[in-house]
């Protein structure tokens, strides 16, 4: 029986697989122009699978053409002078196994030519393409450079330039005819002389995430082989919150049908999902930890995303801005309809927010009042309802009752303090109390939402910055557009007023028939003796 696979690349004899039919069908059209073509895009997104299949294709229906693929990641702690000398025996390696049962090619010759070139620099790999060419004729050779990353440094700039000058020339028999180059980090962003370009003949190939109808594929073949049936609203839930990122859709996948103890006989339901979700903000995974660990270098990317996801922050989507660029290249923003950078990503946003929220943020004996409740336990009812309207304003007291000492959370900025104190506060009451936490980005807005379920029922909780009284009114109407999509009963608005001079402030609206409890929070207070 098959699997969900997100170990590495997925075979369709042990994997369900996305067929990912038009991307192919557009990537050999390329090839077929003699195109070089460039995709750089985050890991875990199906690269080396997609392109696996499409050499397969290649060999398979095309026969003038001679595929082959090298992987360049463990030239990672190397220099130039190793890297020529290893990739040129990979090159030989790859095409003596891949002319194997080829017989209108003159092996003999073939393998006579190989073993006699030695490869120094990217004029000696310039010249050994420019022979080989010449040697194999009509033949077209193609060829991926996996994990480009890994390219030395000192070999990069010679070998895009050798590339680009083999892609310009009128040679009859051009060689390689045409080259996908493949990585994480895009061309621009690796180490190199930016005074000129030696590859600005790139065919840009994007490799978008699952669309929605490409997770109910994955997910078909499962329930075709296996027999259990997953509802409609788990699937849209599954690419909705993962934005269809290929390592989230079979990690979630794998959680629902092998790690979570449900019959085969029983339909997986939503109830089933909230588990599966709660237990990928909790776990560490590779995906994750890359992810983690390249935001941990550069402390503008945190603050640059929090400003888009929590402050309501309208920054136009630029590739030539880097904080832009590498966000997007992580695949955690992307742009929206009016050109802005907008979250893409809902469960990379909030276990990046976890990842920078304090273990210990030093205020939570401010919490509960002396005489108020002693645990996050009294705020649901005998029923089992929840206070939320009780817990958010008991939240709004605790910002007041710290006062100063927000200011000095350990290693949190100061513009995002009330949202990231907010999060730690209701992160804390919902797994005390078996209730699920989900980061919303709605339609049409850059911005996230937070969603609270518990018990099948929703509580949507909208944040913002005081920008102004007609922004703030305003909110309340998105607010109350949004509950009715998402056949929420229970809305509440807060928004944080970090000026000088500001009023702490509870009411209670309904708009649009619906009931919206709004908050207006002061976070930034002075201490005592700075006050006039």
């Amino acid at each position: 029986m098959r699997s969900f696979g997100t170990f590495g690349p997925v075979f369709p004899d042990k994997n369900y697989v996305v067929s990912r039919h038009d991307e192919l069908k557009d990537f050999i059209h390329r090839v077929k122009q003699g195109r070089y073509i460039v995709l750089f895009a985050p890991r875990q997104t199906g690269k080396t699978t997609f392109f696996r299949n499409a050499i397969a294709t290649l060999k398979e229906q095309e026969t003038e053409y001679l595929p082959i693929q090298l992987n360049f990641e463990k030239f990672v702690e190397t220099n130039a002078d190793r890297f020529y000398d290893a990739i040129g025996k990979d090159i030989c390696k790859e095409i003596n196994s891949a002319i194997k049962d080829r017989e209108e090619l003159p092996k003999n010759h073939i393998s006579k030519f190989l073993n006699s070139v030695t490869f120094t620099d990217h004029i000696s790999l310039a010249d050994f393409f420019d022979d080989f060419g010449k040697l194999i004729k009509s033949i077209r050779l193609v060829i991926i450079f996996d994990e480009f990353d890994g390219i030395p440094p000192d070999a990069l700039r010679g070998f895009l330039h050798s590339l680009r000058s083999i892609y310009l020339s009128n040679l009859e028999y051009k060689c390689p005819y045409s080259v996908g180059i493949v990585g994480v980090k895009n061309i621009t962003q690796l180490n190199y002389d930016r005074s000129i370009s030696p590859f600005n003949i790139q065919d840009e190939f994007k490799l978008s995430n699952f669309t929605l109808q490409q997770v109910q594929e994955l997910y078909t073949q499962y329930t075709d082989e296996v027999g259990q049936e997953i509802d409609t609203s788990v699937i849209k839930a599954i690419h909705k919150h993962s934005a269809g990122q290929p390592f989230l859709v079979n990690r979630f996948g794998q959680i629902l049908t092998e790690e979570i103890n449900i019959l085969k006989s029983e339909i997986v339901q939503m109830d089933h999902f909230n588990v599966a979700y709660k237990q990928l903000l909790q776990e560490s995974n590779t995906n994750i930890s890359h992810l983690a660990g390249n935001l941990r270098k550069n402390p503008r990317l945190e603050r640059f995303l929090m400003g888009i996801a929590l402050n309501g922050e309208n920054r136009r989507f630029n590739l030539d801005n880097e904080i832009i660029s590498e966000l997007a290249t992580y695949g955690i923003i992307t742009q929206d309809e009016n050109g802005l950078c907008a979250v893409h990503n809902p469960i990379y946003l909030q276990r990046v927010i976890q990842m920078f929220q304090p273990l210990i943020n030093g205020l939570e004996d401010q919490y509960f009042t002396e005489d108020g409740p002693h645990d996050f336990k009294e705020f649901v009812t005998a029923g089992g309802q929840l206070q939320m309207d009780i817990l958010i304003e008991n939240f709004s007291n605790f910002i007041s009752r710290a006062g100063f000492r927000i200011l000095h959370v350990p290693e949190t900025p100061q513009e995002f303090v009330g949202q990231y104190l907010l999060f730690g506060y209701l992160d804390e009451y919902v797994n005390l109390i078996g209730a699920t936490m989900f980061l919303e980005i709605p339609t049409g807005r850059g911005r996230a939402d937070l969603i609270v379920v518990h018990k099948r029922r929703k509580y949507v909780i909208e944040t913002k910055i005081w920008r102004s009284e007609t922004s703030y009114q305003s909110g309340k109407k998105q607010l109350a557009a949004y509950m009715k999509n998402e056949n929420a009963k229970e809305g509440y608005y807060i928004v944080f007023d970090y000026r000088e001079k500001s009023i702490s402030k509870v009411e209670t609206d309904t708009v649009d028939g619906l009931v919206i409890h709004s908050y207006v929070i002061p976070v930034l207070q002075q201490r005592p003796s700075q006050r006039s």
